[in-house]
């Protein structure tokens, strides 16, 4: 089976032909991989600063999408079917086991690669607006790194829920996909102070932080009373300490949000979402945005693409 592996922890992927073909357990498919999406987490697993550390050697590559091509005992699913499910890792792989409880039908005329593209982009950011912080029409909500995998579908989701989007991006070429994207209003994060503009636009009711560092300080600055801050991901590299006395001051509420964590404690918050989302991509209201398309033996670049923030969009890997 070709696979790209780690075999020691911050050491360098290797691309090989003979890795062994995993077998499904109860409660398990076995899925012929034909697109593996790319995340900010992988990069992290591969040097060993993930929550989660599988056993090596491994292969990198959470969320993926194929047919399944084998059954564990207990399972209802059959082969044959075009899926794509959360695997947590081995998706850089010809073949990837996943859990029945993860794996979702996809409509047959979607592309594998958009199929690849959805479950943890879409669904971070639809639990996390709609069900986490209860996101309302007419609300401020600034999305921060609003051109990366995340943040351009929290832009989209923003819109389709009647949010006032606001989109920080670097630079005018990945603002201007945010705005293609349906941002209402643009930030570059190069040259323009977040605060003063996210203020100059009513204050921000919602915001969606998968940077952190400065631009999650500054935004909590421009927060309006009663604002909810979502910090999800650390992509400056720097982990904000928020300041207790500004969230009391301005009855500010932090949500902590981890979406993998509801595959273990509450999946019908993710099954619901899925069937939402699935039913706006079927009636044409979502749209990945797949940036690059790299096959497998060159997943080194697909990882590089995200630790040095060049990716605008999905990455993702093609298997076949």
């Amino acid at each position: 089976m070709r696979a790209m592996q780690i075999h020691e922890l911050g050491g360098d992927l290797t691309y090989t032909t003979d890795a062994p073909r995993p077998k499904p357990g109860s409660g398990e498919v076995l899925i012929r991989v034909a697109a593996c999406g790319v995340n900010f987490a992988d990069t992290l697993m591969v040097k060993g600063k993930y929550q989660e550390k599988p056993e090596l050697p491994f292969s990198p590559g959470m969320e993926i999408s194929g047919e399944i091509a084998e059954v564990g005992e207990g399972v209802t699913l059959s082969v044959g079917q075009r899926v794509a499910a959360m695997c947590g890792n081995g998706g850089f792989a010809e073949y990837a086991i996943a859990p029945a409880a993860a794996v979702v039908e996809t409509p047959t005329e979607m592309p594998h690669a958009d199929a690849a593209a959805f479950l943890i982009a879409y669904g971070t950011s639809h639990v996390a607006l709609d069900y986490r912080v209860n996101m309302q029409p007419g609300e401020n909500l600034l999305v921060l790194g609003a051109a990366g995998g995340v943040g351009l579908t929290a832009v989209e989701i923003g819109k389709l829920m009647g949010a006032n989007v606001i989109a920080c991006a670097r630079g005018a070429e990945k603002l201007e996909i945010a705005k293609h994207t349906g941002a209402d209003h643009l930030i570059d994060s190069d040259t323009d102070d977040i605060r003063e503009v996210v203020k100059s636009l009513g204050g921000a009711d919602v915001v969606y932080d998968p940077v952190g560092g400065d631009q999650f300080k500054a935004a909590m600055r421009a927060c309006n009373p009663e604002a909810r801050l979502l910090p999800l991901g650390f992509a400056s590299g720097d982990v904000p300490q928020i300041p207790a006395n500004i969230l009391l001051v301005k009855n500010l509420t932090v949500h902590g949000f981890y979406w993998g964590g509801y595959r273990r404690f509450k999946p019908e918050v993710l099954a619901n979402s899925f069937r939402q989302l699935f039913a706006w991509w079927e009636e044409g209201k979502l749209k990945p945005h797949v940036s690059n398309r790299i096959p497998l033996e060159n997943a080194v670049e697909a990882l590089d693409l995200l630790t040095t923030r060049k990716a605008t969009g999905k990455v993702v890997i093609e298997i076949t």
